[in-house]
């Protein structure tokens, strides 16, 4: 399904939406990499996900797509002034925030894990989808880091390869290789936990 991110037909993103009420996977386009994700209530779809790429959630780095950060306190500890400072400075923009997660984040996430990536990237397309649908989007990259593979930032190719695996692929143009920077802001020193495209407003 191709999409223009000036401006997402709403008809289409309602389509996409209800997709994913349902229990849709979708490839979507980010502004670094395009990725796999679904709707993070629905556990049976995060397993599918988790099925397709080898991985399981709960020893996993992952990320929820948010619209902006009115959903930080519905899944993430209260944090201080400075970092949410910062992320206001930084975002929608290529960075990923770990943060302490609270009990909203589901169960199946979590394992030992106490922390949560929060990423609002800088893409309408993807925040539009996940504004109408009301609460965040599972998000793991295509891209894999360990094999650059050409056919991942191109939405025809990524069609090719996951037509039979994923309900939707939605084309946004083309998207680079260069994941996103990942920061921990889990304690009072803020740490750059990998450098990715963009650089880090303080």
């Amino acid at each position: 399904m191709r999409l223009y991110e000036e401006n997402p037909n709403p008809r289409q993103v309602q389509g996409i939406v209800e997709t994913l009420r349902t229990g849709g996977v979708i490839i979507y386009p980010t502004d670094t990499v395009y990725s796999i994700g679904c709707d993070i209530t629905n556990q049976k779809a995060v397993e599918r996900v988790a099925r397709m790429k080898g991985i399981k959630i709960e020893k996993t780095r992952f990320s929820f797509i948010c619209y902006d950060l009115s959903h930080l306190s519905d899944y993430t500890r209260p944090i201080s002034n400075n970092v949410f400072k910062m992320m206001k400075r930084n975002l929608p923009g290529p960075f990923t925030f770990i943060l302490e997660a609270n009990n909203n984040v589901p169960r199946y996430f979590k394992g030992k894990k106490k922390t949560v990536g929060i990423r609002v990237p800088n893409n309408n397309i993807i925040r539009e989808i996940v504004k109408e649908l009301g609460n965040p989007v599972f998000s793991t990259s295509v891209h894999d880091p360990d094999e650059i593979l050409a056919y991942t930032t191109d939405p025809e190719l990524i069609h090719d390869y996951y037509s039979d695996k994923v309900d939707f692929v939605i084309d946004g143009g083309f998207c680079g290789n260069e994941v996103s920077t990942i920061i921990d802001c889990t304690n009072d020193d803020i740490e750059i936990i990998r450098q990715g495209k963009g650089e880090l407003i303080g």
